[in-house]
C-alpha cells in the first residue's frame, strides 16, 4: 500500500496536464502548440530564474541571515523574495512571448491552453523527480546502505528514507493535490497576463505578479507556521480565486470562428455577430479589440 501511493501521486502529478490538455483541445478548439509553447515558456523562465536565486538571492539572504535577523522575521523575507523572483521571471516571460511570438493567438481560450502547458509542464518535470525519488526508495528500502554511502552520508540518508516511507498516505499524495493547484494557477495568470497585453494595461501584469509572488510566499510560511496541509490548503482557494477571476473575464474575449485546417488544426479568428455590434458601445469594442 506505502508502495502504491506513493507511486500513484507521481503518476498523478505527470498525468493532470496530460489529461487536462485533450480536453482542452476538444472544448476550446485550441492546439498543442499552445501547450508546447507554454512549456517552452517556463522552461526558458527558469533559465534566467535559477541563475538569479543562486547568484544573487540566496548568497544576499545568507548574509541578512547572519546579521542576526530573527527566525520569523528571516522566514517571512526569504518567502516575500523567492515569491517575488518566481513571479517577476515568470510572468514577465509570459508577458514577452505573447508580445513577441503570440501575437496573432490572443483569445481568452488559447490563454487558458497556454497557461496549461506553463504549469503543465512544471507538474510534468516534478512529477519525473517524484518518480525517480519512488525507484530510489524502492531499491534501498531494507537493503545495506553502509555498502552503499560513506559514513558521514548514512545518518542523513537512513533518516531520509525513514521519514519517506513513515508518512501517512495523505502527506504521500500532497504533491499530486498541490500539482492540481498549481495548474489551475497558472491558468488564472495566464489570463491575467493576456488581458495586460490585449488592453495594454500595466495593472493586470502587476496583479499576475503579485498573485503570483503572494500563492509561493504564503505558502511557505503558512507551511511553516501550521504545516503542510493548511498550506495546500490556501493555495487551493487561492487558485480558485484567482480561475473565478479569468473565467469572468472571458466576457473580454471576442467571440471566434472556426476555420479547420487539415494540416495546421483549428485556426481562430476574430468576428463579431451582426446583433453583438447592435448592443457593444464603442467603449467596449476599444476594450474587446486585440491590440498588438
Amino acid at each position: 500500500m506505502d508502495s502504491f501511493v506513493r507511486l500513484l501521486n507521481a503518476l498523478l502529478m505527470i498525468a493532470i496536464p496530460l489529461i487536462l490538455a485533450p480536453w482542452f483541445i476538444r472544448r476550446m478548439r485550441v492546439s498543442w502548440r499552445l501547450f508546447a509553447i507554454g512549456a517552452v515558456t517556463f522552461i526558458a523562465s527558469q533559465v534566467l530564474h535559477i541563475p538569479f536565486n543562486l547568484w544573487i538571492l540566496n548568497p544576499l539572504l545568507d548574509r541578512l541571515s547572519s546579521s542576526g535577523l530573527q527566525a520569523n522575521m528571516m522566514i517571512a523575507l526569504t518567502a516575500i523574495s523567492a515569491g517575488l523572483s518566481a513571479g517577476v521571471f515568470e510572468e514577465s516571460a509570459r508577458y514577452l512571448v505573447y508580445r513577441l511570438w503570440l501575437r496573432n493567438e490572443r483569445s481568452w481560450e488559447q490563454a487558458l491552453m497556454f497557461g496549461l502547458g506553463h504549469g503543465g509542464i512544471e507538474a510534468i518535470l516534478l512529477g519525473l523527480l517524484a518518480l525517480i525519488a519512488f525507484f530510489q526508495a524502492v531499491a534501498l528500502r531494507g537493503a545495506d546502505l553502509s555498502s552503499m554511502v560513506t559514513a558521514e552520508q548514512l545518518p542523513l540518508v537512513s533518516a531520509g528514507l525513514q521519514e519517506y516511507w513513515s508518512a501517512p498516505w495523505t502527506m504521500a499524495m500532497l504533491g499530486a493535490v498541490e500539482r492540481a493547484s498549481a495548474v489551475c494557477l497558472h491558468l488564472g495568470l495566464a489570463v491575467f497576463v493576456w488581458r495586460a497585453v490585449v488592453r495594454r494595461s500595466v495593472g493586470w501584469l502587476a496583479l499576475a505578479v503579485g498573485w503570483h509572488a503572494l500563492a509561493n510566499a504564503a505558502t511557505l510560511i503558512i507551511f511553516q507556521q501550521w504545516g503542510a496541509y493548511i498550506a495546500e490548503g490556501f493555495i487551493a482557494i487561492l487558485a480558485g480565486i484567482g480561475l473565478f477571476i479569468a473565467f469572468a473575464s472571458r466576457r473580454a474575449a471576442p467571440d471566434v470562428q472556426i476555420a479547420p485546417d487539415s494540416d495546421k488544426g483549428p485556426s481562430l479568428h476574430p468576428i463579431q455577430r451582426a446583433d453583438d455590434m447592435q448592443e457593444l458601445t464603442t467603449q467596449e469594442l476599444d476594450e474587446s479589440r486585440f491590440m498588438d
